[in-house]
């Protein structure tokens, strides 16, 4: 039953790329095939001007890029690789990187004796390896949640912990406004975790983020039940109800429409609330709990040379001019990303105004970054089913303790997986 829908695919993936060529190349002339995941129309402008300066910085070489709709990218990649050809660089995910990785599709890039290494932030160059150790990738940005708050709504300080969190969007919530936008449908789960994170405080292992140093879970703790009950009284006392469901989109709509004072978003909502004509705002650090820290993963995705390419040697020079500073740099402002190169801390977009509290975060020794648990074989279906988890919570058909005792089972049985 397999063959056919494989076949199928491999029609799919050569009409992908055919519909993107401009015929053979010419005698002595390379080309590379390019394909991004994360598609949009002012994204793929941008990257279309990055590589026409590469083909003017190497003669001889031009390159394809492939541009498949956003909702089945990751889908067309995985078809294009699993063929194993017609492919060079390729938009790499965190969540892909690794599956990627292990059915050997890609590249080991070479680190040494290229200047731009020393470049990148010790952020970028963490998460370049943090597949099996090895540079598969260099990551072009992140994405690392700020809260976001409305002046214009009371506000002249930024809650420093959870609790004022709450207590200030409890205060701000009066007739059809709200304090706070809560995520409650897809990818809600991952604030509530969140949240546990910061009040298990320093108990909590950075490098396996849903276990403590003692090898228990971060959902074992009497702090996580603190936590989760506080999550609950966040959406029930100072949340639209609406939020019950709300995604991303509506998260960002219900703070630039002025449903609510407070949202904890990606820096690409700047460029959001900056063309909203929102003006009274500003950012913050994501508030900490009861002993001062404040965890969160990053988001990220980056640039890799497959294992079969026919032109590695050029491949990488393209996956290096793309991660150094000029082009790194404009590609972070042209997507509202977190940048890798190390000048950018220099760059007046990066270190004022609603940027300046990423940095802030950065310098703050008690604002961590953590690793997802990603190595573990239920990771997948975990985020599936504590969002599930999460929608049962915040309606009353689960309780805190209930929550709390399945994750904890769930990890605590993952754990002994890869022990």
């Amino acid at each position: 039953m397999r063959k056919p829908v494989l076949a199928a695919a491999a029609v799919t993936v050569t009409l992908v790329l055919a519909g993107c060529g401009s015929g053979e190349p010419s005698a002595g002339e390379i080309r590379l095939r390019m394909i991004e995941s994360l598609t949009g129309p002012e994204r793929t402008k941008l990257i279309r001007s990055l590589l026409k300066d590469f083909e003017q910085a190497h003669p001889g070489v031009t390159v394809e890029l492939v541009s498949p709709p956003l909702d089945s990218a990751d889908q067309k990649i995985t078809q294009i690789l699993q063929t194993k050809k017609g492919l060079d660089v390729l938009e790499v995910r965190d969540h892909t990187a690794k599956s990627f990785s292990n059915n050997g599709w890609l590249a080991e890039l070479p680190t040494t004796g290229w200047a731009g290494w020393a470049d990148l932030t010790d952020l970028a160059r963490k998460k370049a390896v943090e597949v099996g150790g090895k540079a598969y990738l260099i990551p072009y940005g992140f994405y690392q949640r700020t809260l976001f708050y409305r002046t214009d709504f009371g506000m002249t300080a930024p809650p420093a912990t959870w609790q004022e969190l709450y207590e200030a969007g409890k205060k701000m919530t009066t007739g059809d406004r709200y304090g706070y936008s809560f995520r409650g449908g897809k990818g809600g789960a991952d604030y509530a975790v969140m949240m546990i994170s910061a009040y298990n405080g320093d108990a909590l292992n950075p490098e396996k983020s849903f276990f403590l140093k003692d090898k228990r879970t971060i959902f074992s703790t009497p702090e996580a039940a603190q936590a989760l009950d506080l999550f609950v009284k966040i959406f029930k006392e100072a949340s639209p109800p609406d939020s019950v469901s709300w995604g991303y989109p509506e998260m960002v709509q219900g703070f630039t429409s002025g449903v609510t004072g407070m949202l904890i978003q990606d820096p690409e909502v700047i460029k959001t609330v900056e063309e909203s004509g929102v003006t009274a705002w500003a950012t913050a650090p994501i508030p900490k709990g009861p002993t001062g820290y404040a965890y969160q993963p990053v988001g990220y995705a980056g640039w890799g040379v497959t294992s079969f390419s026919r032109h590695p040697k050029e491949a990488v020079a393209l996956v290096r001019f793309l991660s150094e500073a000029k082009q790194s740099i404009a590609f972070a402002k042209g997507n509202s990303l977190i940048p890798i190169s190390r000048q950018a801390q220099s760059d007046p977009q990066f270190s004022q105004g609603a940027w300046k509290a990423y940095l802030q975060a950065q310098q703050d020794p008690k604002q961590v970054i953590t690793i997802r648990p990603v190595d573990y074989p239920g990771w997948s279906q975990f985020l599936v089913d504590s969002d599930r988890d999460v929608q049962a919570l915040i309606t009353g058909k689960k309780s805190t303790a209930e929550v709390l005792r399945s994750w904890d089972a769930f990890w605590t049985d993952q754990a002994k997986k890869v022990s």
